[in-house]
């Protein structure tokens, strides 16, 4: 995975008030990165600009490739990267073709939008489930079918917002067994409001306070 990331005196205010306050923050490639911080302060937004789908009010997202070169913010950068929102909506179809949707937009063949949704589904645990129809799974399985989504598209670079929140432990641990299992082969950076999920899982752990971006413990 060549896909850098740096984000750049990132503003952001809503009504007048200040979410972001000049976020300065390189992350390194390949990396899981825990974003923390409370209810409000401004994780949701921060990872919503960093995944090109909200603009700062100043400041700037750079992804640069394996040269170094900044690189466009086009669709074939979007297609590198994805962010899975809480409670992400499932389609009235098989878990299976759940999974594989994101392929067929991308321009997958079927054999090979199979072959890579199968991958990600046995990689959440749902490889026995690939026929059932999505809206008829528990909640913790749905959550896990949403990462299987995600997933099957290859991103080199994952978002992750409160990827086991109103999860029980059974799932929750599935979910976590999961993003373990991708480190290194890509980089993911998810919020979380469990500080043992923080450390259990990341590399480095950040916090968001008073708009501004620092590594726990510093």
């Amino acid at each position: 995975m060549s896909l850098g990331l740096r984000a750049e005196a990132i503003v952001k205010s809503y009504g007048g008030k200040p979410v972001l306050g000049g976020i300065n923050y390189n992350f390194s490639t390949g990396k899981i990165y825990a974003l923390m911080g409370a209810n409000g302060c401004g994780k949701s937004t921060l990872m919503r600009i960093l995944s090109l789908l909200e603009s700062p009010d100043s400041g700037g997202v750079v992804y640069t490739g394996e040269n170094g070169m900044a690189l466009k913010h086009d669709i074939g950068l979007r297609r590198r990267i994805t962010l899975l929102l809480p409670n992400a909506g499932l389609f009235n179809t098989t878990a299976l073709k759940n999974a594989a949707y994101g392929l067929g937009v991308r321009g997958f063949g079927r054999s090979e939008a199979k072959k890579l949704a199968l991958r990600a589904l046995a990689a959440v645990g749902l490889g026995h489930k690939t026929k059932q129809n999505a809206l008829t799974l528990s909640s913790g399985e749905s959550q896990r079918l949403a990462l299987a989504r995600a997933v099957a598209i290859e991103p080199e670079l994952l978002f992750l917002d409160e990827p086991t929140a109103s999860v029980d432990p059974y799932n929750k641990e599935v979910i976590e067994d999961a993003i373990l299992g991708m480190k290194g082969r890509r980089g993911i950076i998810m919020t979380t409001h469990d500080e043992a999920q923080a450390f259990r899982l990341a590399d480095v752990v950040l916090v968001l306070e008073n708009g501004v971006l620092r590594e726990a413990g510093r």
